[in-house]
């Protein structure tokens, strides 16, 4: 690391010279940076978010990569290993999907799979996509860019993870609730756990940790969502003779009771809804 580099040793002079170097490269009027600890945070947040997938200076991403992984380590670093499975192999988390440490996690990906562009936006595909680092994006473009179409539901690709502690990450998008739930929007859902799931045995990952694909703003039912997630999952784990791994990731307690109550019982079969 280079004197310039070396001579930011506390995170608020990195957060403080990233967000200047973002601005200045954006060729944006550089604002009165915010004094307090949040306000930088979420400042630099909504500059990475902005950002679009080009490729930056190496000495950007020495300080972005040092950054970011003493954030992720101040939040506290979960090894699924230390969970105990309510099922063979499946494991229930409630956390923050940035922290875990496994094979690969699960983003819940738009259609063109360059992550959340909204400011500080409070879905999955932005906190990933922010702590992962600049260079997710620039992976993601390249991905799409050689794929030549937008990314259809039910599909993932698989991305180096860069600053988060997992391996890998898997990207996948759900379908979109307009009005009811159909027949092929539960087969799009169940497409996206299957999908994920055999890209990560043909890489030879041992372990996956999912997020409630297509719930919250894709407005699929948090019930049958998770019916569905667990029934692939089994079905997946009894036909495969691979020994996969599955995390369930949940955010909300209505969710982790849901998928508890899913996996604690003999069947998480899918309902009739």
């Amino acid at each position: 690391m280079n004197k310039m580099v070396e001579n930011r040793k506390t995170q608020e002079e990195r957060r403080v010279w990233l967000i200047r170097t973002l601005m200045a490269e954006g060729g944006l009027s550089q604002p009165e940076i915010p004094s307090d600890e949040q306000g930088q945070k979420r400042l630099l947040r909504s500059l990475l978010n902005l950002r679009p997938p080009q490729l930056p200076e190496e000495e950007f991403l020495r300080v972005q990569d040092a950054y970011l992984q003493e954030e992720i380590r101040q939040k506290g670093i979960t090894d699924y290993r230390d969970l105990k499975p309510l099922q063979p192999g499946i494991y229930l988390w409630q956390g923050d999907i940035t922290t875990l440490q496994c094979g690969a996690i699960v983003n819940a990906a738009n259609s063109q799979m360059l992550g959340c562009f909204v400011p500080g936006h409070h879905c999955i595909d932005n906190a990933i996509h922010t702590y992962a680092g600049v260079q997710l994006r620039r992976e993601c473009a390249e991905m799409m860019g050689a794929q030549g179409h937008q990314k259809p539901a039910g599909k993932a690709k698989l991305t180096k993870a860069y600053n988060l502690p997992c391996g890998f990450i898997l990207h996948t998008v759900g379908p979109i609730i307009s009005r009811e739930v159909t027949p092929e929007d539960r087969l799009a859902l169940r497409d996206c756990y299957t999908s994920c799931l055999e890209l990560a045995g043909e890489a030879g990952i041992k372990s996956v940790a999912f997020c409630c694909i297509s719930t919250g703003v894709f407005r699929f039912p948090n019930q049958l969502a998770a019916e569905i997630a667990v029934k692939a999952v089994q079905e997946y784990k009894t036909k495969s003779n691979r020994n996969m791994e599955v995390i369930f990731d949940v955010f909300q307690n209505s969710d982790y009771k849901i998928y508890h109550k899913l996996l604690r019982g003999a069947h998480g079969a899918e309902g009739s809804h």
